[in-house]
């Protein structure tokens, strides 16, 4: 469920299924019909089971440092369909909105696509008419089969493997990488973080296949800390950026900023641009996204950890960030995620958890979550608005995670209160 968007569907009689269907021909057909935009855009395509939205969020930074115009489709929504798409940081606005949804009615596609496929489109449509240099493009769920791998990027991005969306992509690591892998293209460089030793020929075996090879964080790049920042090192290119320091809180993103520059080295070549170290750095230290703990109050932090590798680095980031404070978590998650794992991690370093239902099919009732957890102090809330907006001690941390789609809800009752 995209927030707003049954709003423009009904208004334009545009109808989309809501449901995932994993696929290309039915965006491919819809695609041509349109004129085939996506042919004509610069493109960066991420896939992974974590990282994406932070190492896209660096490429985009270090792009406008460079002065170029970028387009963004990401998902899920931060408050609504608006800001999934978007150019140089700002939403598409209603009215362009409702200008591509009368075309798509025009062109008759009503009913032959899922909301996904949909949006993916309309992001399409929007970069080319704008004119955009560059577009950022995340993978929704997997990568072969999804609806944003109908472009053939300047470079691909592959962020992680973890177990995550099983019930699509396979119970295996193995399955989940060979979805990853599928967005790999003829002859176009790839970037891959560490992934588990035992998939890696999975990538290496489909860059052989498309004729291209990997850039591989610890091998061809690295990121070192030091008591003055941390340093890029590109050890067969000879590139190095000293003293980079970053909004993003956590070790794990100082891998994710090292495959945004390694991507961006090669926009900045297929750009014909120099590369700049103080552009580079400035980028760095602008960088922030929403929903990666992020403050959105005194001592009140949103992270949308929603898997157990993802949970991993959350616990890790408290760890380090909170060492002496006492830690609450209000958590939601769907029911099609790994619930026992990611409660028994957080309870590595919380005793208190508050339970909330999420407005979504997939939500997994609050209640059940608070029967599974083992938690000394737990209960369930109805009112988070009011729980986040009390007065919060120095000594104690409250964080909201398990779900992007919560950290939304959440955000958007936080802006009417």
């Amino acid at each position: 469920m995209i927030p707003l968007l049954d709003i423009y569907k009904e208004r334009w009689q545009v109808a989309s299924d809501t449901a995932i269907k994993p696929g290309l021909a039915s965006i491919e057909q819809a695609l041509k019909i349109l004129g085939s935009p996506e042919k004509e855009l610069k493109v960066v395509h991420f896939a992974g089971t974590n990282g994406k939205g932070s190492t896209l969020t660096f490429v985009e930074a270090m792009a406008r440092e460079y002065s170029l115009s970028v387009g963004k489709f990401m998902s899920p929504c931060v408050v609504d369909v608006h800001d999934q798409i978007q150019i140089n940081g700002v939403n598409i606005t209603a009215q362009q909105l409702d200008s591509i949804f009368q075309q798509l009615h025009e062109c008759g596609l009503s009913g032959k696509l899922t909301d996904f496929e949909l949006l993916t489109v309309i992001a399409f449509v929007f970069f080319k008419q704008q004119h955009v240099d560059l577009v950022l493009l995340e993978a929704g769920m997997g990568g072969r089969v999804d609806s944003t791998n109908v472009v053939n990027p300047i470079v691909s991005v592959i962020t992680s493997i973890a177990l995550d969306h099983t019930n699509f992509l396979g119970t295996t690591l193995s399955s989940i990488a060979a979805h990853k892998a599928g967005i790999i293209k003829q002859g176009r460089p790839v970037v891959l973080g560490e992934v588990p030793q035992e998939v890696q020929f999975i990538f290496e075996k489909e860059a052989q296949i498309k004729n291209t090879s990997i850039e591989k964080y610890g091998r061809e790049f690295i990121v070192t800390f030091t008591a003055q920042g941390e340093t890029y090192t590109h050890i067969k290119k000879g590139f190095s950026f000293e003293q980079l320091s970053r909004q993003f809180l956590g070790p794990h993103q100082g891998k994710n900023m090292a495959l945004a520059i390694t991507a961006f080295l090669q926009v900045l070549q297929a750009f014909d641009l120099p590369v700049e170290a103080l552009k580079i750095n400035q980028a760095i230290s602008k960088a922030k996204l929403s929903g990666r703990f992020e403050q959105v109050l005194p001592n009140v932090y949103f992270d949308g950890a929603h898997n157990p590798a993802s949970i991993e680095m959350l616990v890790q980031t408290i760890q380090q960030q909170f060492p002496t404070q006492r830690i609450e978590f209000i958590v939601g998650l769907l029911a099609d995620k790994d619930v026992d794992s990611i409660l028994t991690m957080l309870e590595q370093v919380s005793e208190t958890f508050y339970f909330v239902d999420i407005d979504n099919p997939r939500a997994m009732p609050a209640q059940q979550l608070l029967e599974k957890s083992n938690a000394i102090e737990k209960s369930i809330v109805s009112n988070v608005g009011t729980l986040l907006q009390m007065p919060t001690k120095n000594e104690k941390v409250l964080i909201v995670t398990g779900s992007l789609y919560l950290l939304s809800e959440i955000r958007q009752k936080l802006t009417l209160l």
